[in-house]
């Protein structure tokens, strides 16, 4: 474990004058905004003319850049258990950035389909997962790119050897931009529980979907970025 726990950060700047409730407040607000963005060009098919990768990477990063002083900005369930594994957040926040995240993500949801109360053309990056591709290319797709974003997270805005760079939104928004346009038509390219549990709400995943082959695979992909970066990164964990 890291020897520093009190921080949950993402970002280089120090947090600790923050209060859980500021944090949680820009947690709420940075996952809204993501959640909403995907589910009107996603889901809805808002930017009929732009893929959803487009305005989907740029909501997180401008969100990144705007939170991450506060929060840390994860705004996401597998971000945040991998930051605590990791030793760079504190036990005592995991569960308050969790459920705020899962709310943010619900509301984001239910002001989506207020937004566009008619019907809509779903684009072929939302088709159904089960109708074109089996549940192993959906699992898998979403284990390896939740890897590659969490580990991703934990090299740019964790390390010390990073500390204090100006790239790590740009890196971070990067990895869910190349994501959504490879895996997109595999798994709706969610890589965050929060946004999965979203999709059940406006009606485009099942539960019992969401749950096995979204929310399991997220958060294992988190756990072996984890371990990965401790291989990795070894001079920076000491035996807690």
């Amino acid at each position: 474990m890291l020897t520093n726990v009190d921080e949950c950060s993402i970002s280089t700047k120090d947090m600790t004058e923050h209060t859980l409730q500021q944090k949680l407040i820009a947690e709420f607000i940075g996952t809204f905004f993501l959640t909403l963005t995907i589910c009107l060009t996603a889901v809805f098919g808002s930017s009929s003319s732009t893929h959803p990768a487009f305005p989907i990477a740029a909501t997180l990063m401008v969100m990144i850049y705007g939170l991450g002083h506060i929060s840390g900005a994860h705004f996401n369930p597998a971000v945040t258990m991998g930051i605590w594994i990791r030793g760079a957040c504190d036990k005592s926040d995991v569960l308050p950035y969790i459920s705020t995240q899962v709310l943010a993500g619900i509301t984001g949801a239910i002001v989506s389909i207020q937004i566009y109360t008619e019907e809509y053309q779903i684009p072929l990056e939302a088709v159904s997962l089960l109708s074109s591709h089996n549940d192993s290319s959906v699992l898998l797709a979403e284990l390896l790119f939740t890897f590659a974003l969490v580990f991703v997270i934990l090299n740019v805005a964790t390390s010390e050897k990073t500390s204090g760079n100006h790239y790590f939104g740009f890196a971070i928004a990067s990895v869910v931009f190349a994501g959504t346009l490879t895996v997109g038509v595999v798994s709706m390219a969610s890589f965050n529980p929060a946004v999965s549990i979203s999709l059940v709400a406006v009606g485009k995943l099942k539960l019992t979907e969401v749950l096995w082959l979204h929310i399991a695979p997220q958060l294992a992909g988190a756990f072996i970025a984890v371990q990965a970066f401790k291989v990795t990164q070894s001079n920076q964990w000491v035996s807690a």
